[in-house]
C-alpha cells in the first residue's frame, strides 16, 4: 500500500446533515467489513494509504476534489462508535485536534493500555505533529489531526496542513512506525515545493549536529551569534527565539527527539539547521517528500449527483452481507468481493 501526502484544494461550507447522517453510517459498515474479514491493524494500513482514504471519502459521497474531504470522512469514522470493533478514533479539525491526550487516556481503560503504553501513544501523537509542522517545513500549517488506535496499540495517524497563498490543503499520512529518517511510507502530491526536510535519511549528521549546537549553546552557538559581523538572512536569530534556545539547553537534550519536543519552533529549527550546515558542512535536503471512483456522486453535484437512494441501498447492502457474515453465511460478503475483483 502507498501511504504519504495528498493535495487538495480549499472548499469552504459545511457537509450537509442529511449527507454526514449517511456517511457515519455507511463508514461503520464499511469499516466492520474490512475489520472483521482483515483484521484491525489492517484497517489501520489501508486508512495509512491515501489512494484507499481517497475513495473511502468518494464512496462516502464527498468531493473528490476538496480539502473537507479530509476532515469529513475522519469525523463520520469518529462518530461512527468503532470501539464496538476495538477501534478508536481519537482528535480532529482545529482545538479538537489537541484532546488527543485526554481521549487516550478514556481509550486506555477501556483497551487496557499500560501507563506506560498510554504515555508513549501520546508521545508520538505529538511527535508527529511537530515533524509536519516542523521538520518538514513546507508551507503547509497543520489545522488537523487524527489519531487512530486499536486494542493492541497499533496506531495510523491522518493530518492536514494549509497553505494560506495558494488555498491548498495537503494530507499527511502515518502508519505504527516512529523515525525522523523519511517516516511517511511513500508520497501522493499533486503539486512540488522546495521545502526545508529534516527527515530526510540524508541529514541525519544535520540533526545530531543542532542538538551539539544547542547543548554547547553558551560556548558555540553565542560566540557565533554574537560574534558574526555578517548575519545571512536565513540564519537570523531572533531574541525571543534565541530565548527559547536557551530554554532547550537547560534542559540539555540528549537527541533530537528531545530536541523537537523542547519549546523550539519552525523558525529555531531552521536556523539550527542552516548554522549547523554553515559550520560543520553538514548537508540540508530541500526533497519534498510527493483519481479515485466515484461510487455515489458528490455533494456539489461534481461529477453527478448524489444519488440518495443508491447511497442507502449501498448501506443496506453492506449491513445485510455483515449480518450473514456473523451468522456463518458469507456468500454476499464473497460476492460484493467478486464485484471488486471484476472492476
Amino acid at each position: 500500500m502507498i501511504a504519504g501526502i495528498a493535495e487538495l484544494p480549499l472548499h469552504y461550507g459545511k457537509c450537509p446533515a442529511w449527507l454526514f447522517k449517511r456517511m457515519k453510517l455507511l463508514a461503520r459498515e464499511i469499516s466492520k467489513a474490512i475489520i472483521m474479514e482483515y483484521g484491525k491493524k489492517e484497517f489501520l494500513e489501508r486508512l495509512s494509504d491515501p489512494y484507499f482514504f481517497q475513495s473511502f471519502g468518494c464512496v462516502l459521497g464527498f468531493d473528490w476534489h476538496s480539502s473537507g474531504l479530509t476532515t469529513t470522512v475522519c469525523g463520520a469514522l469518529k462518530e461512527a462508535s468503532l470501539e464496538d470493533y476495538g477501534i478508536a478514533v481519537l482528535g480532529g479539525k482545529g482545538k479538537t485536534s489537541r484532546k488527543v491526550p485526554s481521549e487516550l487516556e478514556k481509550v486506555a481503560e477501556e483497551f487496557g493500555f499500560s501507563y506506560e503504553r498510554t504515555e508513549k501513544l501520546k508521545r508520538i501523537s505529538r511527535l508527529v505533529a511537530k515533524v509536519d509542522s516542523s521538520c518538514l517545513q513546507d508551507s503547509f500549517d497543520l489545522y488537523h489531526h487524527t489519531f487512530i488506535v486499536d486494542e493492541k496499540g497499533n496506531w495510523a495517524v491522518i493530518q492536514q496542513g494549509m497553505n494560506e497563498s495558494t488555498q491548498y490543503a495537503r494530507r499527511y499520512h502515518w502508519m505504527n512506525s516512529f523515525s525522523f529518517d523519511e517516516p511517511h511510507k511513500a508520497i501522493c502530491c499533486d503539486k512540488k515545493v522546495k521545502p526545508l526536510n529534516l527527515v530526510d535519511r540524508e541529514v541525519g549528521e544535520t540533526r545530531k549536529a543542532m542538538v551539539e549546537i544547542v547543548r554547547e549553546k553558551h560556548t558555540l552557538l553565542a560566540k557565533y551569534i554574537k560574534g558574526s559581523l555578517f548575519m545571512p538572512r536565513d540564519h537570523y536569530i531572533s531574541k525571543e527565539e534565541y530565548k527559547r534556545i536557551e530554554e532547550a539547553s537547560k534542559k540539555q537534550p540528549e537527541n533530537f527527539e528531545e530536541l523537537l519536543l523542547s519549546p523550539l519552533g519552525k523558525k529555531s529549527l531552521r536556523a539550527l539547521a542552516l548554522i549547523s550546515n554553515l559550520i560543520y558542512g553538514t548537508k540540508l535536503s530541500w526533497k519534498d517528500p510527493v483519481k479515485y471512483s466515484f461510487a455515489h456522486g458528490g455533494k456539489d453535484r461534481v461529477p453527478y449527483p448524489l444519488d440518495k437512494r443508491t447511497y442507502d441501498r449501498s448501506i443496506k447492502t453492506l449491513r445485510e452481507a455483515l449480518e450473514m457474515a456473523e451468522l456463518g453465511r458469507k456468500e454476499k460478503l464473497n460476492a460484493l468481493k467478486r464485484l471488486v475483483n471484476l472492476f
